[in-house]
């Protein structure tokens, strides 16, 4: 029977039933075993931006030993890979200890989003591991370590997007009060202009000079004060008005 062509190294003594069961491309986090052979395929720790998944892949003969493709023999293999995610976790870690603005927290999330997911993942598979392969202490340690990268992961993720829903809130408690002193102060203006709008308008009808007779019938400066009087008089009932009606509302908090 022809040995089924896929990703594994050629030179890997693997039941078939085993690689029959990958394709070309590396596919989801998994576990494989057949006639006590134990496969893991695993992801490379993901990086920014990248939407295509690198494989890993760790096989466990049937003897306890294990090779990996790309960290060399032995089971510290598999440390070596766990300890690439422990690291990146904890190299944002710092970076939310030191992050101040939105822009960062917000470049935090975006890398850690696919890097918890893969960490989730890689649990699932070292826990399939070892459900298949029941006895081996190696495979129990690397399940246990995998979830506490996984929870490090989600723990981080929740805290650094709690902080960025905190500052956007606290930005658009800070819009809502300047848009709320900005709204006072045209309030404020409309009073002013609504004030001496009536006493511009008796002006602008009459003239300052009062050449319409009036200054004849009435001694001066009276017809010119009576003018100001009845202008200041609208102007303050006009603005009663206008303040009962458009007082801006306070910002909830």
């Amino acid at each position: 029977m022809p040995i089924a062509k896929n990703i594994l190294p050629p030179t890997w003594d693997i039941p078939v039933a085993i690689r029959e069961r990958l394709g070309d491309k590396v596919g989801r986090q998994r576990a494989m075993a057949a006639d006590g052979h134990l496969l893991l395929v695993l992801h490379r720790p993901p990086k920014v931006n990248d939407n295509e998944r690198f494989g890993r892949f760790f096989w466990r003969k049937p003897d306890g030993s294990w090779i990996s493709n790309e960290l060399g023999p032995g089971a510290v293999s598999i440390t070596k890979h766990l300890g690439e995610y422990s690291d990146l976790v904890e190299k944002f870690d710092r970076l939310e200890e030191n992050a101040t603005t939105v822009d960062q927290m917000f470049n935090i999330i975006e890398a850690m989003s696919p890097l918890q997911r893969s960490t989730r993942n890689l649990h699932v598979a070292l826990q399939e591991g070892r459900t298949l392969i029941s006895g081996d202490r190696d495979l129990i340690n690397f399940r246990d370590r995998a979830y506490e990268i996984e929870r490090a992961a989600e723990l981080l993720l929740n805290e650094v997007q709690t902080a960025l829903e905190f500052a956007l809130a606290k930005k658009t408690e800070e819009q809502t009060a300047a848009a709320h002193q900005m709204a006072l102060a045209a309030h404020r203006l409309n009073l002013l202009a609504a004030f001496f709008f009536p006493i511009v308008t008796l002006c602008s009808i009459f003239g300052v000079s009062l050449n319409h007779g009036l200054e004849q019938v009435i001694p001066a400066p009276y017809a010119f004060l009576g003018v100001i009087g009845i202008g200041l008089l609208m102007g303050l009932i006009l603005c009663s008005i206008l303040a009962a009606t458009m007082s801006p509302q306070q910002p909830k908090r």
